[in-house]
């Protein structure tokens, strides 16, 4: 059972999982199907972050999702292998001209981030000594911080034209996220030889 990732990284996954050979036409034309048969393989389809959950609940024996799921949620499963697509950064942004976080700090005793990401965004913060207090939000986060709602925010970038364009400048990058083959851990003990021949594929695929 593979998890597969509806949404930005549905496209390349599929490519991918063709590339090194698997059957992937019935999961091509899956349309809102969730469990998908194909030959010797069946897919699950989901949003991407619950892509760990089902994995690490052995549901699906693996998966493939961004380092940004794994970061934000840590499923315990084992990570196997970067597949180097689906490319970007987490990050720390502002409001252009003067970074207002020293401020923040300093009159406050804490900077106020709005994100989506909130664990990632808690651990980062924690890492570097600074106190954070942090606003969920699961909406347009460019807009906290033009509104006053927080002092900046904590997401993914792939060009910065978003942030560009709202009059956000990058500040800190927290760290690199590509999609990764994720396996449950007692499958990966289990059915060793077909998770391992399925990574061996998928890197050759890659090569």
């Amino acid at each position: 059972m593979i998890c597969v990732p509806r949404g930005a990284l549905f496209d390349e996954t599929v490519q991918c999982l063709e590339t090194a050979g698997l059957d992937v036409q019935p999961l091509r034309e899956s349309g809102r199907r969730l469990v998908v048969d194909a030959g010797d393989v069946r897919y699950i389809t989901t949003r991407p972050s619950d892509v760990g959950t089902y994995v690490e609940s052995g549901a699906a024996d693996v998966g493939i999702v961004g380092t940004d799921v794994i970061r934000e949620y840590q499923p315990d499963v084992d990570e196997l292998l970067d597949l180097g697509y689906g490319g970007c950064r987490m990050i720390y942004a502002t409001v252009g001209g003067d970074d207002p976080t020293p401020d923040a700090l300093t009159h406050f005793g804490a900077v106020r981030v709005a994100t989506k990401y909130v664990n990632a965004a808690r651990r980062y913060f924690a890492e570097t000594g600074r106190p954070v207090e942090v606003v969920k939000v699961n909406g347009s986060v460019e807009l906290a911080p033009l509104v006053g709602l927080a002092d900046g925010i904590v997401d993914l970038t792939a060009t910065g034209r978003t942030l560009v364009e709202n009059g956000l400048v990058e500040r800190e990058e927290i760290f690199l996220s590509s999609a990764r083959l994720i396996a449950n851990r007692v499958s990966h003990k289990t059915k060793s030889a077909l998770i391992d021949d399925l990574q061996r594929r998928l890197s050759e695929a890659l090569a």
